[in-house]
């Protein structure tokens, strides 16, 4: 009776054992995958913030400006460049 008291304490403890090296082993792995998703995340978080001072300097006013110019060949409107639009005969007026 005593012997197999021992013997189901002893396969208790074994699998204890065991249970406990596997949940070491899942830790610690979790552990290094929260690591690397963190230091990603580090990374992906410099890019945007770079990304985001790129298109703050490619949307100033002055550079939309000179492209508009130069790439899509146009100027500020003028009285002598305005033309109008009638409607069914009616001429509307823009104040300048």
């Amino acid at each position: 009776m005593m012997l197999r008291l021992n013997l189901v304490l002893l396969l208790a403890l074994m699998a204890s054992a065991l249970y406990l090296v596997r949940v070491q082993y899942d830790s610690r792995r979790l552990y290094a995958e929260i690591e690397r998703a963190q230091n990603e995340f580090r990374k992906l978080e410099i890019e945007h913030e770079r990304l985001q001072v790129e298109k703050r300097a490619q949307a100033t006013a002055g550079r939309v400006e000179r492209l508009a110019r130069e790439q899509l060949q146009m100027r500020p409107a003028t009285p002598a460049i305005t033309q109008y639009v009638t409607l069914k005969g009616v001429t509307h007026e823009v104040a300048p």
